[in-house]
């Protein structure tokens, strides 16, 4: 049951940021007013296809690490993984973001990231 609980829950996570990166490169103005940052009209393409890049590829890795290596890798890669949405946490919060947004969208997320380490370790 525990290791139905944690593979699935990777799946899911490595799933949701791959998609979470699709929308960055197919609808990037709308994938940054759902980050917390909305981007500028004329500008940040760049830097929104490059998040997007970085999410679908994460979530690629994510998947690759659970299928080919295993679950203690996936735990290690979703341990450091979370450093992201803390990381993304305070970019909303230094760029004029909502606290909802930091703490309800990149905080939670990083607690569930780092729930599915723990259940992965323990898988």
């Amino acid at each position: 049951m525990l290791s139905s609980l944690a593979y699935g829950l990777a799946v899911v996570l490595d799933l949701f940021i791959a998609v979470i990166g699709a929308r960055f490169l197919l609808a990037p103005h709308s994938a940054a007013a759902g980050y917390g940052v909305p981007a500028k009209p004329e500008g940040d393409r760049a830097y929104l296809a490059v998040k997007g890049v970085r999410d679908l590829s994460l979530g690629i890795v994510g998947l690759a690490l659970l299928v080919f290596v295993g679950a203690r890798a996936e735990a290690w890669f979703m341990l450091a993984a979370a450093l992201i949405p803390l990381g993304d946490m305070a970019i909303v919060l230094r760029h004029g973001g909502t606290k909802a947004a930091a703490f309800g969208i990149h905080l939670s997320t990083a607690v569930v990231v780092l729930l599915s380490a723990a259940l992965l370790f323990a898988a």
